[in-house]
């Protein structure tokens, strides 16, 4: 739920404003699927502009998160310094790490998805308020 108006963007603003109790919020990679179902605020500007992490970190100041989802085939296929980014950033969060296509299965449950241009392989996650 918010607790601050710290994000610019009217569109992620109103989507944040709209986040209940145990609702979901989906942060995706540039290459993840459109989802029809749901509202999508694409900020993709170019590779890497802005990433999930940058989403991520401005997201938990202005909002309340218990926890979050992840893909399992994100430890696997990134460097050791990316677990530790991550890892950071979540921390306080309770995780939960799955296979991509169980992940994909929550998308379309979530209040809406935010497509960044992360080119960071599987750096896909669904945030649930607190």
């Amino acid at each position: 739920m918010l607790k601050s108006g710290f994000i610019l963007n009217p569109a992620i603003n109103s989507v944040i404003s709209r986040v209940r109790h145990t609702n979901t919020l989906v942060i995706a990679d540039r290459g993840f699927p459109y989802w029809p179902q749901i509202e999508t605020v694409d900020i993709s500007l170019t590779d890497d502009v802005p990433t999930v992490l940058q989403v991520l970190r401005c997201l938990r100041q202005a909002a309340n998160f218990g926890s979050v989802f992840m893909a399992s085939e994100f430890r696997l296929v990134n460097p050791p310094g990316s677990l530790q980014q991550f890892e950071e950033a979540l921390s306080g969060l309770q995780l939960t790490v799955e296979p991509h296509s169980e992940f994909k299965k929550r998308v379309p449950n979530a209040i809406a998805l935010i497509r960044t241009g992360d080119t960071t392989q599987y750096a896909n996650l669904i945030l649930e308020s607190a």
